[in-house]
Formats: C-alpha cells, sequence, structure tokens
C-alpha cells in the first residue's frame, strides 16, 4: 500500500538531529534503541528469576530497578510517536509487508531471525545502528563512520542477492 503521507526527509532529519542536540546538552549521552531493549529483557528476566537476574554478571549491574533509565523511556517514546504518526496519517493497519514470492510463515521466520541477529549483535558491539550512526557520527567518530559505509555496502549487497524474494 502507498501512502503519500510521509513527513519530508529533510525536515524529519532536522527534527532528529535537533533530538540528538538536546539528548547531549540534557542528559550529556547519545541516543541508540538496544540498551533500552537490554533494559526491558533484563527486567522481564527479573520478574521470572529475580535472583538469577540480579547474580548475572550482564544484568547485575543494572539491578535492582531495571527500568529507570533514559534509553528506555527514549525506547517508548519512539514507540508512540510513531504509533501516533502512523495513527494521524492514517497509515495505521494490522499487516505483514512481503512479497507475493515470500510466504508469511518464510517472512515471519526471516524477521525473527534477522531481529534476533541484529539484537545480540548490538548488545555484543555494546551498540546498535542507531547509536552508532546517531550519537557516534555526530561525534565523527572513525569507527561510526566506517560501520555505516560497511552498513550501507552490505545492505545494498544484501539487497541485491534477496531481490528475487520480494520481485513481484
Amino acid at each position: 500500500m502507498k501512502s503519500d503521507n510521509y513527513m519530508n526527509p529533510y525536515l524529519a532529519g532536522i527534527f532528529l538531529g535537533l533530538v540528538l542536540l538536546a539528548s547531549f546538552l540534557i542528559l550529556g549521552a547519545g541516543l541508540g534503541a538496544s540498551g533500552g531493549i537490554a533494559r526491558l529483557g533484563a527486567a522481564l528476566e527479573a520478574a521470572v528469576t529475580p535472583r538469577h537476574t540480579a547474580a548475572s554478571a550482564y544484568f547485575g549491574l543494572w539491578g535492582p530497578d531495571y527500568l529507570s533509565y533514559y534509553l528506555v523511556f527514549m525506547l517508548l517514546g519512539t514507540f508512540l510517536g510513531g504509533l501516533g504518526s502512523a495513527f494521524a496519517a492514517k497509515r495505521l493497519h494490522l499487516m505483514v509487508e512481503r512479497g507475493r514470492a515470500c510466504g508469511l510463515a518464510k517472512r515471519a521466520i526471516f524477521a525473527l531471525a534477522g531481529g534476533l541477529l541484529v539484537g545480540f549483535a548490538s548488545r555484543l558491539a555494546q551498540g546498535c545502528t542507531s547509536g552508532q550512526a546517531l550519537t557516534g557520527g555526530a561525534m565523527l567518530l572513525t569507527g561510526s563512520l566506517v560501520f555505516m559505509v560497511s552498513l550501507f555496502g552490505s545492505g545494498y549487497a544484501a539487497a541485491k542477492l534477496c531481490r528475487g524474494q520480494w520481485h513481484d
């Protein structure tokens, strides 16, 4: 489904830059998504096995108030902002985007596998693509700039390889 109810990408980029600047000025830190998701995972694990989570070398350092962290609120705001934007632009539809050549189950398996792989890699690298691109790029960190070039290059290569799944 094609919709023309999208914000001008240049204006959206300016707004995103202002949010990043405000984050640096107010919090003294940049933006990222994986930290909030990891904290949410720690809180969920603590609800099931609190002693195990507290003893964990990874999650234990964050406790016991796992959700009291600025990136958790940023994650919530990102979700609610996207939901509100889609609702306001009348683009809110329950659907699975896929090509005709890719079945629903196959698309769900690929999405889950890709999400788990990216989530694991972002925690292994101690940051996600948005943290690298936004925060590291704004600070002109060499590693972040090399990462972004590599990310876009591998993305274009993967798109070329997987194009048959989406060719309608």
